[in-house]
């Protein structure tokens, strides 16, 4: 992938895209641009969004920023959101559906992909119901509780000739691109040492909230968060980690934090020798990114979160605009659905079960107090 200049990214920065190069395959951002010129210029692929609380919000932004994607439907367990979106969005009430009449959407022609926002727990039932409803499903990370999971997942959106994609804002991200250009083109030789780290002080959240309970969750930060991290990882060496050690963090909240962990530290190991060593926890604020090359380094504060992101390299300060993740996300996305293509395996459902095999690892050894191979 060739580097990303400021000019050259505002100038396509109406597109609301980016691309990422995950090893095998690599994607330059050339490609990318000259595709968006296709066929289905002023087309959009219509989205219902499937869980209407926080961070489906900020995903309606970037509907409303996205070139090729447009919100025109909503699935809610809440009767007042139906009647907040619908006055907000304009969204006619047919397209409007709960989790009980849900599989009617397979008759909605107004509808033609089901964005999962719902807690962990729920993503795998409500991913092959879309999927049986014949419609393209985004799933929120991590992908599902367990790699099982998302097997099934993956295997029930094939079975239906349905596309299956994970939400990955920071595969679209200018800073992100540029962290994994620097790191597989091994722009300052072959990275030796990531550390990245994601938390925030969740101490004063509703003891009653879903991400405290295991069933919803599947976990505590390390399912919440320490997944961007993971990613950060795998995409800037381009390799799977093949093994891992583990602890976990004393509680400071063991009140609220009864059932999910409240902060874990790992170390990945990589074939070519390379240690990423990441903490998340929920109850310390830490955002930061950190690698380190054979003739230089490059590192992001804030990292990993919602930005604006701050980065620079041996070579000196990054300088990439401020975009919308989501839009970007979408768009990057639904250009692939709406030209009838096949979704790179990096945004596909196979790169969430690559994550959720690592996030069992890590809790296993974490658990055993062993390094355990990751296969």
């Amino acid at each position: 992938m060739k580097s990303v200049s400021r000019r050259s990214f505002v100038k396509n920065a109406g597109l609301g895209i980016g691309t990422v190069a995950m090893s095998p395959a690599f994607f330059s951002l050339e490609e990318m641009f000259s595709s968006m010129n296709g066929r289905y210029q002023g087309e959009k692929l219509n989205v219902a969004l499937c869980g209407l609380g926080r961070y489906a919000n900020i995903l309606a932004k970037g509907l409303q920023a996205s070139e090729f994607c447009q919100l025109t439907g909503i699935i809610t367990g809440s009767p007042e959101k139906e009647v907040s979106w619908k006055e907000k969005y304009g969204i006619p009430s047919k397209n409007i559906y709960n989790y009980e009449n849900f599989d009617e959407i397979r008759d909605n022609k107004d509808i033609d992909l089901v964005y999962v926002v719902l807690p962990n727990g729920m993503h795998k039932e409500f991913t092959i119901r879309a999927a049986t409803a014949s419609k393209h499903v985004i799933v929120e990370k991590p992908m599902a509780n367990t790699a099982e999971e998302c097997r099934e997942m993956i295997a029930a959106c094939k079975d239906a000739g349905v596309q299956l994609a994970l939400g990955y804002r920071l595969h679209y991200e200018p800073n992100h691109l540029e962290i994994m250009r620097l790191g597989q083109e091994k722009v300052f030789g072959q990275v030796r040492l990531i550390e990245a780290s994601l938390g925030f002080n969740m101490t004063g959240i509703d003891p009653g909230d879903w991400h405290l309970n295991k069933k919803l969750s599947g976990g505590g930060p390390l399912m919440n968060l320490g997944v961007y991290c993971i990613q950060s990882n795998r995409y800037v060496l381009g390799e799977e980690p093949v093994s891992v050690t583990a602890q976990f963090l004393p509680k400071i909240r063991p009140d609220l934090f009864v059932e999910v962990e409240e902060g874990i530290t790992w170390q990945l190991n990589f074939p070519n020798g390379a240690v990423g060593t990441s903490t998340t926890t929920s109850t310390s604020s830490v955002d930061r990114f950190y690698a380190a090359a054979d003739h230089g380094f490059f590192e992001m504060s804030p990292a990993i979160s919602y930005g604006p992101f701050i980065g620079r390299s041996s070579s000196g300060p990054f300088d990439f605009p401020v975009i919308n993740q989501q839009a970007a996300q979408l768009d990057g996305i639904g250009k692939y659905i709406l030209e009838n293509k096949k979704l790179p395996i990096h945004i596909a459902g196979e790169e969430g079960l690559k994550d959720m095999i690592v996030i069992e690892a890590i809790y296993k050894a974490a658990e055993t107090g062993r390094k355990i191979v990751i296969k």
